[in-house]
């Protein structure tokens, strides 16, 4: 039985100074970070609009080779920007390849096909393994410089999908992504500078953008939308960060069914060896309004670690969780240097650290992987919670917890947070439980 040593530093002192421009274990901040990003030039930005090209205003035809063949056509000269004008278009899986861009002017709508066989069956990362999947509807393999701006929308159709995933969670409650097929809304996959501005995200398959092994990628007023009724969009996290370095995700909207922004990284008892797996750094995210949604950042369910990861500077406005912790009893995770600062508004808890045990498997391995969560730091926070503000569960066999400091918060409990605390708590973990729909189970 190992030791629980977990040493929590409470201090309650104001007039802290905060350096914008060093990460929380004391680097240096590069000055990437607070430039306002490259523009498209050159070759790259001349316009190919898909009306130019035969392709045509129609909600209901499935034009997926026509706009790839756009596509394609700006790769071969040399790189262009692939414009959406205004009108509906409706698409399977795209594929942007180095040199081009995708803008996507007002009134313009990029319509995902509700029919997962029109999807490509490609490599990607999940379930903490790279195997066969379906395709996202916007998808970017190993390319330097891609972007996707505009005032426009990428709309994943996902009723359909949402319909389909619970009912076959009625047939079988233990039902995983990898059972029920959905295409993702945006892909990115060994790429770096990589940026979303401007856009909205809406109505995901299942996830609405994830990154993979990316460097270097920029998330900028962008609005992204799940809903939670008539029909709960399961598994719509907002951002998922897998395995990614340098991530500036800035003045963003976010109101989904599930993770807000989710710092992943494979999962497994061996996980941290896996090179197909990998830890996050470097992660920015400031100057966001988080809506409902399982938390403002959670890392988990399937992230081996994370490092330097700052969340300030947002408004939580009926988020779940502020910073949440799925601590894996089957994979060792390591969760340090985290800033939590400037946070005000509404959430449910503020602080949440849980096992996560949902499709525990050691794989044959013996003893339970430690893991950790250390060097956290939640500052000058004002915020009503309507849960338990923390609530941390230690489980010193599985994880310890240390050097925690809370410095100059300002945490209300509502009334209604107090009467749950007084009544009798579920004992064991996480509860997995969500608000405005069937209990969600695959986080």
């Amino acid at each position: 039985m190992k030791k629980f040593l977990a040493s929590l530093s409470i201090i309650l002192a104001l007039g802290s100074v905060c350096r914008a421009d060093v990460w929380p274990d004391g680097s240096k901040m590069d000055k990437w970070f607070t430039s306002k990003g490259e523009k498209v030039s050159g070759k790259q930005a001349r316009r190919f609009v898909l009306t130019d090209y035969g392709v045509v205003k129609d909600s209901t035809l499935l034009q997926t080779e026509a706009i790839q063949k756009v596509i394609d056509l700006a790769a071969e000269q040399g790189g262009g920007t692939v414009v959406v004008p205004e009108g509906v278009y409706l698409t399977s899986s795209l594929f942007f390849k180095s040199g081009t861009h995708l803008y996507l002017e007002k009134g313009s709508v990029l319509k995902g096909s509700d029919d997962v066989s029109d999807y490509a069956i490609v490599p990607v990362h999940i379930e903490g393994v790279i195997q066969p999947y379906i395709a996202a509807l916007v998808n970017a393999y190993d390319v330097d410089g891609f972007s996707v701006r505009g005032e426009g929308v990428i709309d994943g159709n996902g009723l359909r999908y949402w319909r389909d995933f619970w009912t076959r969670r009625k047939v079988n409650p233990k039902c995983t992504n990898l059972e029920a097929l959905r295409p993702r809304l945006f892909y990115a996959a060994g790429s770096n500078n990589v940026t979303l501005e401007g856009v909205t995200l809406r109505n995901p398959g299942f996830w609405t953008t994830h990154f993979y092994k990316c460097d270097h990628v920029r998330i900028k007023d962008i609005v992204i939308f799940a809903p939670k009724s008539p029909i709960p969009a399961p598994s719509s996290d907002g951002v998922d960060v897998d395995a990614c370095n340098n991530v500036h995700i800035s003045g963003c909207r976010f109101q989904n069914s599930d993770d807000l922004i989710a710092i992943k990284g494979g999962k497994g008892p061996w996980a941290d060896t896996d090179p197909d797996n990998g830890t996050n750094s470097n992660i920015l995210i400031e100057d966001c309004w988080f809506g409902p949604g399982s938390a403002m950042v959670t890392f988990g369910s399937e992230c081996v670690g994370g490092r330097n990861i700052i969340l300030r500077n947002c408004v939580g406005a009926g988020s779940s969780r502020v910073l949440w912790l799925k601590m894996r009893p089957d994979t060792p995770q390591k969760y340090e240097y985290i800033l939590v600062e400037n946070i005000t508004g509404t959430v449910g808890n503020f602080f949440y650290v849980h096992p996560w045990t949902q499709f525990f498997d050691l794989k044959g391995r013996e003893d339970i992987p430690m893991s950790y969560g250390e060097h956290i730091t939640m500052r000058n926070c004002t915020v009503t919670c309507t849960r338990k503000a923390i609530d941390i569960v230690e489980n010193p066999d599985q994880y310890l917890l240390s050097d925690i400091v809370y410095e100059n918060l300002t945490l209300t409990e509502t009334e209604e947070a107090k009467a749950q605390q007084a009544r009798p708590q579920h004992k064991g973990g996480a509860s997995h439980e969500w608000s405005g729909g069937p209990e969600n189970k695959n986080r």
